[in-house]
């Protein structure tokens, strides 16, 4: 694949500008979420077939590794290590702690996870909002209600004829729309769009490495695809964002563009191994798209477990 341009800090600025400004109408509530109406949620509906569903999530890791420096934890409460176990009723029970903002596992950012130039989305100063009690707006509770709609998988190495894309290729607008004409569909507003780079495929047979370093992405100039469409989330199984960045002094632009200018939730870390052959098996890379965040009133993301419904 051919390395798109670097851009300047100003270039980055010139983008973040215009696309703040096809979304900065309308005063949305909840951001992108709001492009979801009731009828693109009965026409969702409509895409399922077969009843089989598909976890697009991956398992949560445990273990120290390259790329997850603090994974998740999780041990048993009780029984209690080496005590018997009582006679009658008892109860296993355990405890679940998980930094959600990993290079792992998956998870869901929220309109509030993203500082730039000191605000968050929509402006909002982020000393006002953001407090070691957690965030007093744009918080995972605006998805409190779930994220049903389209589901839209464009598979960008099947394209290229790849298993995976190499750390640091970036994903263009010309892939994205390459990628629409040979699945056949077009990606449109209120849908939930997923761009598979090939990220977990690559983690499963050849290891995990260190993902800041390196890893396929989104390049910032694919945001303008992604705007004009409308879509309502955004998410990847990698970060969304490339490694090493392509702008000078930004290190995550598409987190800026999709989160702070466009109001979009992203889901980072997916899995869509699963998935991706059934898609191809049936010819259809569209169907019903659940995801329900953990209502965390006052918290920036939240671990999730999307599902396909086909």
């Amino acid at each position: 694949m051919p390395m798109p341009d670097e851009l300047s800090e100003a270039e980055f600025r010139s983008l973040y500008r215009r696309l703040r400004g096809t979304a900065s109408g309308g005063g949305r509530r909840r951001g992108a979420l709001d492009t979801i109406t009731a009828e693109q949620v009965l026409a969702a509906v409509r895409e399922v077939r077969s009843g089989r569903t598909v976890s697009l999530a991956a398992p949560v890791e445990t273990r120290t590794g390259p790329d997850d420096a603090d994974p998740a934890e999780h041990r048993l409460t009780a029984p209690a290590d080496g005590e018997p176990v009582a006679k009658g009723l008892d109860f296993a029970r355990d405890r679940f702690a998980m930094n959600v903002h990993g290079d792992v596992d998956s998870h869901l950012d929220a309109l509030c996870h993203v500082i730039y130039d000191g605000t968050l989305h929509g402006g909002i100063p982020a000393a006002d909002a953001l407090s070691p009690e957690g965030a007093s707006v744009l918080s995972v509770e605006l998805a409190r209600d779930g994220i049903v709609g389209r589901g839209v998988l464009l598979d960008i190495p099947r394209v290229h004829g790849l298993s995976w894309l190499e750390p640091g290729s970036n994903v263009t607008a010309e892939d994205l729309s390459a990628a629409e004409t040979r699945q056949g569909l077009r990606v449109g507003r209120g849908d939930i769009l997923l761009v598979r780079v090939g990220h977990r495929r690559r983690r499963e047979e050849l290891g995990p490495w260190d993902v800041a370093a390196a890893r396929a992405g989104l390049h910032p100039t694919a945001m303008e695809f992604v705007a004009d469409r409308e879509v309502a989330v955004l998410g990847s199984d990698g970060n969304n964002d490339t490694a090493p960045s392509v702008v000078q002094g930004v290190a995550f632009p598409v987190h800026v563009l999709a989160v702070h200018a466009l109001g979009l939730h992203l889901l980072d870390y997916l899995r869509f191994e699963d998935l991706a052959p059934i898609c191809a098996q049936e010819g259809r890379w569209s169907f019903l798209c659940v995801i329900a965040p953990l209502r965390l009133p006052a918290a920036t993301g939240s671990p999730v477990n999307p599902l396909a419904i086909l």
